[in-house]
């Protein structure tokens, strides 16, 4: 049986558009793990070092933004019943931060603050201004906007704060524009990203996406109201309370917001999964859902961190933290989002005008089901296995999980390509 998303797609973003974005984005993933692997040594050290940077950008800007880049660009019309405003910006924002983010890498894996980073964080923010102009337009083209399509455009306007105010850090190393040292607003520019960009711009299309992989006819729009303000307000109290306040007591106001917000959207799936009329759940959205309650550990390392950071008990919490956000749950939705998505847009791109001709390969067929399977074995191993090593600063134990985490992404590239070099059968 197809899947309701078929019929949207078929109406929807050129695939000559997506697919970029998709292969750079499992480059990107690759590239992530194979720093990681070579970069273990930096577990132990202050999480402010060149190599824990590289690798936190890599997978925050090379894998999880362009990949949503990507599934946006053709889910957007989707979401806001409408058509693309422009694919010029699509191809803009995919030209000006494919440049920018190996540049901004190299300058961080080297610790140049000068014009490798500068010239990175701005391709960066042109690209990322490009993508604003045409979510807007694309959103504003009708006069009643879903809930989904605004979080997406209020994860886009945080997605700029996040990149404006990195580029305002990077400059500051060399030319004093803030009246603090740039190490000290680090905790803001990574909130604004991983709470204002990710964690919203998962939950508004996840809470669409997840219910119509289901064939749910369940849906709370109030419910999802309420995440979208508890979300923003504790953001923005973070950011606040973080500039204002030397008790971390008081940080732990909006943490607690937002833990109830994701707690709410757990229960949003549940309810979504309990009423699903398609009783068999492929191991895509299985993948999907176990990224939902891997949103809780983030939420608990930081907890922790609050704890022990300020006496230096677990200097290697803050770590713990950022490996659980970007290895943890972003990668396991991207892993299980990939594939319900991406075979959909090559199987419209090669069999739209076909299927007339006979018997067309469902698009679960467009990539290697086995392979899938080997790639979530050796993903969710390594995840596991890297944590453990984390805790007990164990260098062996380090490199055999982010080996199995190297082995995933290759796996995962293997797949993307499969699916992206499919010929028609007909």
């Amino acid at each position: 049986m197809m899947s309701p998303l078929v019929g949207g797609l078929q109406k929807t973003t050129n695939y000559k558009v997506v697919l970029p974005f998709y292969i750079y984005a499992s480059l990107g993933f690759l590239l992530g793990s194979l720093l990681l692997l070579f970069t273990t040594d930096a577990v132990g050290a202050h999480h402010f070092n060149p190599q824990t940077l590289a690798v936190t950008h890599t997978m925050a800007l090379a894998w999880g933004t362009m990949i949503i880049f990507g599934a946006s660009h053709q889910l957007l019309p989707v979401l806001v019943e409408g058509k693309l405003d422009s694919d010029r910006l699509a191809y803009l924002t995919f030209g000006f931060t494919a440049v920018g983010i190996p540049i901004l890498i190299y300058g961080f894996y080297e610790f140049d603050m000068g014009w490798p980073m500068q010239a990175g964080a701005i391709l960066i923010n042109i690209g990322v201004i490009c993508y604003l102009a045409n979510v807007i337009g694309s959103s504003f083209k009708k006069n009643k906007r879903s809930v989904h399509a605004w979080y997406v455009i209020t994860a886009t306007l945080w997605l700029f704060a996040t990149t404006f105010f990195g580029l305002l850090l990077v400059l500051n190393f060399r030319t004093p524009i803030l009246p603090g040292n740039s190490v000290d607003y680090l905790s803001i520019h990574a909130h604004l990203g991983i709470v204002g960009w990710f964690v919203l711009m998962v939950i508004g299309v996840g809470s669409r996406l997840i219910p119509m992989f289901l064939i749910s006819k369940y849906t709370n729009e109030k419910m999802l109201w309420c995440v979208f303000a508890l979300l923003n307000l504790a953001l923005i109290a973070f950011s606040v309370l973080y500039l204002v306040t030397s008790s971390p007591a008081l940080l732990y106001i909006p943490i607690i917001m937002g833990l109830v917000a994701i707690v709410l959207f757990g229960r949003h799936c549940y309810l979504a999964y309990k009423a699903r009329i398609r009783k068999s759940v492929d191991q895509q959205v299985k993948t999907s859902l176990i990224s939902v309650a891997q949103m809780l550990l983030p939420f608990v390392a930081l907890i922790a961190a609050l704890a022990f950071l300020p006496n230096g008990q677990f200097p290697r919490i803050a770590m713990l933290y950022g490996f659980c956000i970007f290895f943890g749950w972003i990668t396991a939705i991207i892993l299980g989002m990939t594939f319900k998505t991406m075979p959909f847009i090559i199987w419209n791109k090669v069999y739209h005008n076909k299927a007339h001709q006979g018997r067309t390969p469902a698009p679960k067929e467009l990539f290697n089901d086995d392979v899938y399977k080997i790639m979530l074995y050796s993903y969710l191993a390594g995840f596991i296995i890297f944590i453990i090593g984390i805790i007990v600063l164990n260098a062996i134990v380090l490199k055999i999980g982010a080996l199995a985490l190297l082995i995933a992404a290759i796996l995962y590239v293997y797949n993307v390509m499969i699916a992206a070099s499919h010929k028609s059968k007909l």
